[in-house]
């Protein structure tokens, strides 16, 4: 059992930290910068209380990019460190009557939380290499996020400079999108020369068996209502640039997270991507988030701590409606929600489970979400027992 239990306030400058002993008895406290000077004054504060390093707990609340360095720094140096839900603190912090919140009550609050709660946090630390694996993740979900942008910005000007393309084309393909970039309305189109237009849509490298011709866009772009804008016609063709940019970088993100399961999580990432309707991008988004399977006791822990767990207001006769907390990770619950939606559409025994949610009344999304309830209790079994889905489910 640690002998040391740290508690660390974390803001942008400076930070305050609280030591108690496993008594509760205060050990030290600290109010320190948020720079190498800083970091080195908590070191000292922790090493002169605990030669052990294996007797030291620190926790920190996670604060957007404030406390990184600090967790980094700690876990560098052996401290077994953990990253804590505010309002878990928020919550324990409640049980007591007082009012006053300063950064030393607050370093205090998350030291005595780490106390009372060690045992069933102590597996939350992460290693530096499975938060960089996380944090590649995330930046993939922040790209994805661009790209569903810029193509919904892309689609809009198209409506003003040639709205009739997208009902031909489809503008995801790399020769739609080099199409545009040279034509980007149908003004450009029309004065063209057949021979420009065929040669725009035979790229070389690119082998896509299209359904359309050239004589296809030239009819549509004679017939076409669009606007005469030829600064839409610059904004659009900047746009479809970027998101090329955007698309490279994120296959080149998927391939990295890829190429990681696969040294480090081979057989994990097997038994994600044995369920039809789990894809790569989906299973290596899920494996950053979640860590190792035997950090959650049991299924219902990853279902709350993805914030999937139902919420039931009753009062007396009443009672409202039941909805999910959303007090989890937002990042593994929006991969869950394209891992259930792929799965109903490719999996015959999920699709059936939804269908019968739907069936017995429920909401799309309410369905949804029951089956995503049923696909991690399956996720969480194979994990735990190291099976495949087609070898143990079918």
């Amino acid at each position: 059992m640690p002998e040391l239990f740290v508690g660390i306030d974390v803001a942008k400058d400076r930070s305050s930290a609280q030591g108690i002993d496993r008594n509760g008895k205060g050990q030290f406290s600290l109010t320190f910068t948020m720079d190498a000077e800083g970091f080195m004054q908590l070191w000292k504060a922790i090493t002169a209380h605990s030669k052990d390093l294996t007797e030291v707990m620190a926790a920190v609340e996670s604060t957007a990019c404030y406390h990184i360095n600090l967790y980094s720094f700690l876990t560098a140096k052996g401290v077994s460190t953990v990253v804590i839900n505010p309002l878990l603190i928020a919550n324990f912090t409640k049980l007591s009557l007082r009012k006053t919140k300063t950064d030393a009550k607050d370093a205090m609050s998350i030291a005595q939380f780490l106390l009372v709660h060690r045992e069933s946090i102590s597996q939350l630390s992460l290693s530096q290499e499975l938060q960089d694996f996380r944090d590649i993740a995330r930046e993939r979900e922040s790209v994805g996020n661009l790209l569903t942008a810029h193509k919904v910005e892309i689609k809009r000007l198209l409506q003003s400079t040639f709205p009739e393309l997208e009902r031909i084309g489809n503008l995801a393909t790399k020769v739609m999108q080099d199409f545009i970039l040279e034509f980007p309305s149908a003004r450009l189109v029309k004065t063209a020369k057949p021979k420009a237009i065929q040669k725009a849509l035979q790229r070389k490298g690119v082998e896509t068996r299209l359904t359309y011709t050239a004589e296809d866009l030239i009819r549509a772009a004679k017939q076409s209502v669009a606007t005469i804008s030829p600064a839409k016609e610059l904004i659009l063709q900047g746009k479809v640039r970027t998101l090329q940019h955007l698309q490279e970088r994120y296959e080149g993100l998927t391939k990295i997270l890829t190429e990681y399961c696969k040294a480090s999580m081979m057989e994990d990432f097997e038994i994600m991507t044995s369920i039809d309707g789990i894809n790569k991008r989906t299973a290596t988004t899920f494996l950053a988030e979640i860590g190792c399977i035997g950090n959650y006791a049991t299924h219902k822990k990853l279902i709350a701590f993805a914030g999937i767990d139902p919420t039931v207001y009753q009062s007396g006769k009443f009672e409202g409606k039941s909805r999910i907390s959303k007090r989890g990770n937002r990042h593994l619950r929006r991969v869950i929600w394209l891992m259930t939606v792929n799965v109903i559409q490719h999996n015959n025994t999920f699709r059936t489970y939804f269908t019968r949610k739907k069936n017995e009344g429920q909401p799309f999304k309410k369905a949804v979400f029951a089956t995503a309830h049923k696909l991690l209790r399956m996720i969480f079994a194979m994990l735990s027992h190291r099976t495949m889905y087609r070898e143990a489910c079918r």
